[in-house]
């Protein structure tokens, strides 16, 4: 019985030949990833069963992003945690204030995840790095303490669905709207511990920053990862970005999927999930009656990346944000927000009336930098939204492509660009 990608992926680092859906392994890690609300609980895991050092330093990221730079005593004493344990385990991937962006952002850019890799991460959006063809998935706390410490994890190799992509974009579909689509189709609990493979000529259309969104939303479908072949675009992107040796893994032809669907690109419409589950989608067109919006926030690991910030600035060029709406712009990166910098989007949006944030991904939880109050609204290019998730239990979060967002913060209400 021929394997997926992640099969193949999580026997490899096993050492075993071949494994089967529902099978029990023990997998060598190649990145173990936490950060400073997650890395501290693992950290106390260690002190308690008192071990002494971590597997291997190169291969343990710490990423001081939810509530960066600190937003008050508890989050200034996580971090120090975290800190105090990077310099005593001389963690060589540990990034912090000036040096941080937001983590499944920083990671790819800074090419510590690579094809290949078999990665765990204390964030349950993990799962973003199958962009690049790595196996990468979200865990607790107590497993990245027992991953630091041995470098290894135990898994259930899971089952997997088939996404044939077909077919070209229109110019303001993008790959938040394929996902959004996709866990419209089938779901929150659609793919739920199973691996969702993305295959297809209609690959080559969509970006690397396309891919990193669609997979860092698998999870929003209950999927134990998300992940794309490697082609000539993510050979380009390794090569650009990576710091070390990457391995290819292609499904083998008689690999044994749950289910297979067929997204055609070109049929696919700006699409917005409604309150209070990422399934509960509609296409821009759909809504009949203005729904009027207080906030819109244009970032998070799921849509900070440059081309998320280029697409929102050649929207609001020459706009001005709605009166009584705030518009809050967040570069997943440092390197991101230089980038948006030299080639004038930051004055685009200071222009336009939005604030621009460090980055964090302070309001997408809830944390700080837009928190919402009862009764408002906000249209976001985060990856969740359910009750209280960015605030008060009473208000309600939308969430849609950074296309739709910088359309909705212009208008007040949600609506799609305008050509």
């Amino acid at each position: 019985m021929g394997m997926t990608m992640t099969q193949k992926i999580l026997a490899a680092h096993a050492g075993l030949e071949s494994v089967q859906a529902g099978q029990l392994i023990e997998a060598e890690l190649d990145l173990v990833l936490g950060n400073d609300i997650t890395a501290p609980v693992a950290i106390n895991v260690l002190e308690g069963i008192k071990k002494k050092e971590v597997f291997d330093k190169d291969k343990i990221a710490l990423v001081m992003d939810h509530f960066i730079p600190n937003k008050d005593i508890k989050s200034a004493e996580n971090c120090k945690c975290c800190r105090d344990f990077a310099v005593k385990n001389e963690i060589s991937n540990y990034f912090d204030v000036g040096r941080m962006g937001i983590e499944h952002a920083l990671l790819p850019e800074s090419g510590l995840t690579v094809a290949g890799d078999c990665i765990i991460g204390a964030d349950s959006h993990t799962c973003t790095y199958g962009a690049v063809g790595a196996f990468s998935t979200g865990v607790g706390s107590t497993d990245m303490a027992a991953g630091m410490a041995t470098g290894k994890a135990w898994f259930k190799v899971p089952s997997a669905i088939k996404f044939n992509i077909v077919g070209k974009p229109s110019k303001w579909v993008s790959g938040k709207d394929v996902i959004l689509h996709i866990i419209g189709m089938i779901g929150v609990d659609g793919a739920l511990y199973k691996s969702m493979e993305f295959v297809g000529e209609g690959i080559k259309n969509l970006s690397m920053d396309d891919r990193f969104t669609i997979a860092n939303m698998a999870i929003e479908a209950g999927g134990k990862n998300g992940i794309f072949p490697v082609d000539e675009l993510t050979e380009e992107y390794l090569k650009a970005h990576g710091t070390r040796p990457y391995k290819v893994y292609e499904a083998d032809a008689d690999a044994v999927y749950d289910e297979e669907y067929t997204i055609d690109l070109s049929t696919l419409k700006s699409t917005v999930s409604f309150p209070h589950l990422p399934s509960n989608t509609k296409t821009v067109d759909e809504i009949k009656d203005p729904i009027k919006v207080d906030q819109a926030v244009i970032g998070s690991c799921t849509n900070g990346r440059i081309s998320d910030l280029r697409v929102a600035a050649e929207i609001l060029k020459g706009k001005k944000i709605a009166d009584n709406l705030r518009c809050i712009v967040i570069p997943g990166t440092q390197k991101i927000y230089l980038k948006a910098l030299e080639e004038g989007l930051i004055k685009t949006f200071i222009e336009a009336g939005a604030v621009v944030s460090t980055p964090t991904c302070g309001p997408c939880l809830g944390g700080y930098m837009g928190i919402l109050a009862a009764g408002e609204r906000c249209i976001s290019t985060t990856n969740r939204n359910f009750v209280g998730r960015m605030g008060h239990v009473d208000s309600e979060v939308y969430l849609a492509s950074p296309a739709v967002a910088a359309a909705s913060a212009i208008k007040g209400y949600i609506c799609q660009p305008e050509d």
